[in-house]
């Protein structure tokens, strides 16, 4: 972790101040997975060592009694799991819930990268982008806020707010509207989609559907030993789907699902035989017949084998 830049942050707006980590709750609308693993244990291991270096930064909610976390869900967690009882945090007071969501959103690019993301998170961050209610104005002053939180030059972001989504991120058009599709599914979905499960195009049919209906599918699919999917959805069955609900026939939807991985029947297996024995044995037969004396010649001997 870097070094937190004292001289550019604090200031009357930005005190730090020491929160016992019983009093902090994650972001209520936080899609991004923690670190897990050898990147979790060295966090740990850095904290036990060095103590959380670059505050999180906070909101107060439920009238003071907690605050919420906007910035730092990994620290937060590994400082738990390396028993400290407090966390030093920045707290911002009256964010509207555009400024707290962009500071969620952004941190997490700065920390990780776009290519590290789940597909479901990328998508998030494209509908942030996306949507308009989003002030330009505002982003780039949070923007350059984080950066100097975590020690970063402009000039190593690769953020160019004048730029298109799509080539913000070296993504098509296509794509970006088919990662917008994708933040309109229910959580349930999501998870299919970045375990690879559920095909993104699959996924972009079934986002049409309105979030009962989604969740009718996943109650009927989930295999809830682990989990995931107890059926295959390909496009073809999500496009009928789709075309189901725009029809109003939310009951076609289970059928669907039964057809679309119902097992293929087993082709028929033949069986070779050497040319050598062809010749020897069934050259002068007719082909009728050695269907015949195959039958009887095995039977003749696996009964021998009994005996």
């Amino acid at each position: 972790m870097t070094e937190f830049n004292f001289g550019a942050m604090i200031s009357q707006e930005n005190q730090i101040k020491q929160i016992p980590v019983d009093m902090l709750v994650p972001y209520h609308n936080h899609q991004f997975t923690l670190y897990q693993g050898e990147r979790l244990d060295d966090m740990v291991e850095s904290i036990k060592t060095n103590g959380v270096m670059t505050p999180i930064v906070v909101q107060p909610v439920m009238n003071g009694e907690k605050y919420e976390i906007l910035i730092g869900h990994n620290r937060w967690n590994a400082s738990k799991i390396a028993g400290r009882e407090t966390v030093p945090a920045i707290i911002k007071e009256n964010l509207t819930d555009e400024e707290a969501e962009i500071y969620v959103i952004e941190s997490n690019l700065l920390q990780r990268g776009f290519s590290e993301l789940k597909t479901s998170e990328q998508a998030k961050v494209i509908a942030v982008r996306y949507d308009s209610m989003f002030s330009q104005g505002k982003r780039n002053d949070i923007v350059n806020e984080l950066m100097e939180l975590e020690g970063k030059s402009e000039d190593s972001q690769r953020h160019n707010s004048r730029e298109e989504v799509g080539s913000e991120y070296g993504l098509s058009r296509n794509t970006v509207a088919r990662l917008l599709r994708i933040d309109k599914l229910i959580d349930g979905l999501k998870v299919w989609v970045d375990s690879g499960e559920l095909s993104i195009r699959a996924a972009v049919e079934l986002s049409y559907l309105s979030e009962d209906e989604q969740e009718q599918i996943v109650k009927l699919n989930k295999d809830y030993t682990t989990g995931g999917m107890s059926k295959k959805i390909s496009e073809k069955a999500a496009k009928e789907m789709r075309a189901a609900a725009d029809e109003g026939d939310t009951s076609k939807i289970n059928d669907l699902l039964s057809d679309d991985d119902k097992e293929k029947k087993p082709s028929e297996k033949s069986l070779k035989i050497n040319k050598e024995v062809y010749n020897r044995y069934f050259s002068n037969v007719e082909k009728e017949q050695i269907t015949y004396i195959v039958e009887k010649a095995l039977q003749l001997y696996f009964d021998k084998s009994v005996e």
